[in-house]
């Protein structure tokens, strides 16, 4: 099972046991996954966690 990495364009093979919503990380460039899904694999740049400061 494979999905295309958003940024680079790279084959992302899922590990075994892979399941949505799981964060990965693409092998070729280095940017953090989210998996939407997994059949058919898809992939999204994973949303950037603010701090929070306690606000």
């Amino acid at each position: 099972m494979a999905a295309e990495c958003p940024v680079c364009g790279a084959d992302i093979e899922f590990p075994e046991g892979t399941v949505e919503n799981e964060l990965i990380e693409c092998p070729d460039c280095g940017t953090e996954l989210e998996v939407i899904s997994v059949d058919p694999p898809k992939v999204e740049e994973a949303p950037s966690e603010e701090e929070d400061w306690g606000q």
